[in-house]
């Protein structure tokens, strides 16, 4: 009885000292990078998902958003490296920053490559979008979800876009990411590359024409109306996030706590992409919204879109190569599928059993 007795005291003092010593593992707080101010469903996003994670894991992981570029030194595309070097914890990060490290990414940034928001879900949720994730984190970072950015829209200050002749000239500020500034070019613009809060200045100086980036997330937040009075919807790119995490972060969690930020980013990126898309999926209510502050919206037609997607298939076939051929293909599949499964009727009700 004794003996029992001692080694159930013994097992009790080893399981306390190894929880209390994997406890005190855990970093007090964890980073977590953000390029946008905390504005938005992309900004917002990450505060969700952080107070999500703190509730969910009782207090043992505390995540700190860290807004508007602040971890990255002035560079939005070197956040990908940061997270391998352990300098950043977690990051809502667009693809587009990642892409210059993950060659793979520029699959969403291919111009006029995804049609709408069913062929978006499809890669995202399809065997392209696990491949991705298994190619981000052989490269150090785990993907925890797809969230949103949204498509990217054009606005300028000098006039409407309705063809590609209308870009000739035009000063448009595009991400650091070299596939941006090949497509600009290939359609008459001028790209000029420069971080997000540079650019903002450049707008009120006159020395920009233009930018690129999506409705909800960054033209709203930003009141873009009050330096450019034209906007045209185009679909020309989509700009998915990660909800990402250091491999070597991830990999010092419990698997308890694994699973508790499992949750916490699930329902975090299905409330931020809805987010991303509200008024604009199957509405005009949030373009009416951009009409009803001044600018002057353009929409353009199925065949309009085509001018400048003939415009920039030479960007395609450059981007088909380095992206790769193969998950290029897949990809189009993907869409196809979806565009066929969106094609069909829907099935007429039953009747009533009598």
């Amino acid at each position: 009885m004794k003996r029992s007795v001692s080694f159930l005291v013994v097992f009790i003092l080893v399981f306390l000292f190894v929880t209390a010593g994997s406890a005190q593992t855990y970093k007090p707080e964890y980073k977590m990078s953000i390029v946008v101010g905390p504005a938005g469903p992309w900004g917002e996003g990450a505060a969700r998902f952080a107070e999500a994670v703190r509730k969910y894991t009782d207090g043992r992981i505390n995540i700190k958003p860290y807004y508007s570029g602040q971890l990255f030194a002035g560079k939005q595309t070197n956040e990908f490296l940061l997270m391998k070097q352990g300098v950043i914890d977690f990051a809502l990060g667009s693809t587009i920053n990642w892409s210059t490290t993950v060659k793979e990414l520029n699959l969403f940034s291919m111009p006029f490559f995804f049609p709408d928001y069913k062929a978006l879900d499809a890669v995202e949720n399809g065997e392209v979008g696990k491949r991705l994730f298994k190619i981000i984190e052989e490269k150090g970072v785990v993907g925890l979800g797809w969230a949103e950015n949204g498509y990217r829209e054009l606005t300028n200050s000098k006039k409407a876009v309705k063809r590609p002749g209308d870009l000739d000239g035009l000063k448009v500020r595009v991400v650091g990411s070299p596939i941006f500034i090949d497509t600009f070019k290939a359609m008459g613009a001028n790209p000029v590359s420069m971080n997000w809060g540079e650019a903002l200045s450049a707008f009120q100086q006159g020395t920009v024409d233009g930018q690129e980036n999506p409705v909800v997330s960054v033209i709203i937040p930003n009141k873009l109306w009050q330096v450019h009075k034209y906007a045209t919807i185009w679909h020309y790119a989509i700009d998915p996030l990660i909800l990402g995490v250091s491999k070597d972060v991830w990999d010092g969690f419990s698997a308890q706590d694994k699973e508790a930020i499992k949750k916490a980013a699930d329902e975090t990126v299905a409330w931020q992409k809805k987010g991303a898309r509200e008024g604009l999926e199957g509405s005009m209510e949030t373009l009416n919204g951009l009409k009803k502050n001044g600018m002057d919206v353009t929409v353009l037609t199925p065949q309009q879109v085509k001018a400048f997607k003939d415009k920039t298939r030479p960007v395609y076939d450059k981007w088909a190569k380095e992206i790769g051929t193969d998950l290029v293909a897949m990809a189009e599949k993907e869409i196809q599928k979806a565009a066929k499964g969106a094609a069909k009727p829907a099935p007429k009700p039953k009747a009533p059993k009598k």
